[in-house]
């Protein structure tokens, strides 16, 4: 196996721990378990947990643009693409009910922390901030178009922290179908001119 697969194994095994563990409680001993190498061979790759965070971060970034890319290109309406975004709470809901929003638990996880990568990880909810923005832009909905993608995202960490506190799915399809309804109620209404 090349350096590279390796590397690529680690961020996986990385980016699987720390949301299913948490970053802190998650120690070099244990990725280097999860991807069957020695401590010394792992050093080679990561010299630090910090180093292996700013990967995992990276490459939730990347994964994050690409479905966002994805979404734009299976859905030609900005509204579908934010059902899109909003349907991720089914997609995912097992994870959800068992570890939180990945995005909402890391972030936490490192401002509790004051961790220096905070603002780092917090460039994920930027990432689907901006997006959803423009979606609602393209809705017609330009002039408050943040305010509309702060409330999804709110609304989507809300359902998230409470699937994870309640381990009720049927929670998260009623949140997910008010959700769309909302929408449906945004896409009527246009800025005023």
């Amino acid at each position: 196996m090349s350096a590279e697969d390796t590397r690529r194994q680690i961020v996986d095994a990385a980016d699987r721990l720390f949301y299913e563990r948490g970053f802190e409680a998650t120690s070099f001993a244990d990725l280097a378990s999860a991807v069957h190498l020695s401590r010394g061979n792992f050093y080679y790759h990561f010299k630090t947990k910090d180093d292996v965070l700013k990967a995992v971060i990276a490459h939730r970034l990347l994964n994050t643009r690409q479905m966002l890319d994805d979404w734009e290109t299976r859905n030609s309406h900005p509204a579908q693409r934010i059902v899109a975004f909003i349907e991720i709470l089914i997609a995912n809901q097992s994870e959800i009910m068992a570890h939180g929003c990945p995005v909402g638990t890391l972030c936490n996880e490192l401002a509790k922390l004051q961790h220096a990568a905070k603002d780092d990880a917090a460039q994920l909810f930027a990432l689907f901030r901006d997006w959803l923005a423009q979606q609602f832009a393209a809705l017609g909905r330009a002039a408050d178009a943040d305010q509309l993608a702060m409330h999804v995202l709110m609304r989507s960490q809300g359902v998230a922290t409470l699937a994870t506190a309640f381990g009720d799915s049927a929670f998260i399809r009623r949140e997910v179908d008010s959700m769309r309804d909302w929408l449906e109620t945004q896409r009527a209404r246009k800025d005023v001119v």
